[in-house]
């Protein structure tokens, strides 16, 4: 199961105040229609994300597109958002070593 087929899968949409929506697909080649839809919602980009109030016509909207954008909650939002400064975090450094291991049989 490809990555936005599993957020669509998890996402109680009508429990939300807000969606948080991404365009993951490209928009060359796809319809008139659902480009206009698109940039109603103020998605011009790949990999974009806006936030829009959890309405009926807005819903409409996001059913239309539904192969091109991902729908997730704030909860969720919020918690991809922290997995990712989580990994973009600094990180100690590495301390190697490469000095030789000291022999205690000494050398004849």
């Amino acid at each position: 199961m490809s990555a936005f087929k599993a957020y669509k899968a998890c996402v109680p949409i009508a429990w939300s105040p807000n969606l948080y929506i991404t365009l993951v697909r490209g928009i060359p080649g796809t319809r008139r229609l659902h480009r206009r839809t698109l940039e109603a919602l103020r998605l011009g980009k790949c990999n974009r994300t806006v936030m829009r109030w959890n309405t009926p016509t807005v819903r409409g909207m996001i059913q239309q597109v539904k192969r091109l954008v991902v729908v997730e909650t704030e909860e969720m939002y919020k918690a991809r958002k922290q997995k990712e400064e989580a990994h973009r975090a600094l990180r100690p450094p590495l301390v190697i070593s490469h000095k030789p291991a000291s022999s205690d049989t000494g050398s004849v």
